[in-house]
């Protein structure tokens, strides 16, 4: 295992800023992890686990070891004439991988296409998009537990999913994922109604739609309503949608007739960020090269900024301004560190 001392993370994250690691580590295998987690341990060190840091905002330097996982390769477990059965490492490339299984017309992922992160990320924010959650796709995941120090497999019962959340994110800073299991369809059931995956299929005279021609629709939307996070420093989803209760969402709805939400269950609601957010006037503001993205307010843009804290700043702002109006707390969707 290679250590380096002070090391920028400005190309290891999606927001890109200039903030230093101490101690820096790439490890591409299991037992590498474990020497990472023991040498931290032994200088009385903390460590931080890094995937492709699509979900993470640096704010000021981290003095510990950071531990990048590129533990890679796509095995095939077991396939028959209608499904297949993959063990996938945390550190490939969701698009990639994505790609490659919709190459093979291997279905189910096709509508989670173009997302950014590495596989090992998406069980933890149990990634979902038009119409589909990555979990209903998960096996098991293989992860080094750091309480019990041991190996384990957990099933997607043990993973506890549930909307943009897991037992990883439940208990943080608990498990490291090492390896995810999928099991996909040879004869998927494809999801074209929702967003604007129809349309765009209808728009190209496509009646009777496949993994690839879905997949193509998806990577179309997210090109023109989604900012590159390559081009502009971004993580995506800045907020979580807050969840409140019925009560609460009752007096709400009466002050703000327009307000966006739909219920969980007969005590609860959930609020859509978004229109949290648009309503406390920020889409199109800008400030000290900071911004909501003007296609999706949720997502917060650096348009320059060097560092973390700037975003930080501006992120906290919108907060404040929706609890002031509303009464409702943000709570953000990204590790901040």
């Amino acid at each position: 295992m290679k250590v380096q001392k002070n090391i920028t993370l400005k190309r290891y994250h999606s927001f890109a800023c200039d903030e230093i690691a101490a101690f820096f580590t790439i490890v591409t295998t299991k037992e590498a992890l474990i020497e990472g987690i023991e040498w931290a341990s032994e200088n009385k060190l903390s460590y931080l686990i890094l995937g492709a840091g699509s979900n993470i905002l640096f704010t000021k330097q981290f003095d510990g070891l950071v531990i990048k996982i590129e533990l890679n390769g796509i095995q095939k477990l077991q396939e028959t004439s209608s499904e297949i059965i993959l063990k996938v490492g945390a550190g490939e490339n969701w698009s990639h991988f994505v790609s490659y299984c919709v190459q093979k017309s291997w279905g189910g992922l096709e509508n989670l296409s173009m997302i950014p992160g590495s596989v090992g990320v998406a069980p933890i924010q149990n990634i979902a998009a038009y119409g589909v959650e990555v979990s209903e796709l998960i096996l098991s995941v293989d992860a080094f537990d750091t309480i019990k120090h041991e190996w384990v497999i957990l099933t997607k019962q043990d993973c506890a999913f549930s909307d943009r959340s897991s037992i990883f994110n439940q208990e943080p800073k608990r498990y490291i994922i090492c390896a995810v299991q999928f099991k996909l369809s040879k004869q998927p059931l494809l999801r074209t109604e929702f967003g604007d995956i129809k349309a765009v299929l209808h728009q190209r005279g496509i009646s009777c739609p496949s993994v690839e021609s879905i997949a193509d629709a998806v990577v179309y939307l997210r090109l023109i309503q989604w900012p590159d996070p390559k081009k502009l420093g971004n993580a995506g989803h800045f907020y979580k949608n807050p969840l409140i209760s019925k009560d609460q969402y009752d007096q709400l709805k009466l002050a703000f007739p327009s307000m966006s939400a739909y219920p969980i269950n007969d005590q609860n609601y959930k609020i859509e960020a978004e229109w949290l957010i648009e309503a406390c006037g920020w889409k199109g503001v800008n400030r000290d090269q900071v911004c909501c993205d003007q296609n999706q307010v949720m997502v917060i843009v650096n348009k320059g900024a060097t560092k973390g804290k700037t975003i930080l700043d501006f992120s906290e702002a919108i907060k404040q301004s929706v609890l002031n109006k509303f009464g409702i707390i943000l709570e953000s969707a990204i590790s901040i560190v």
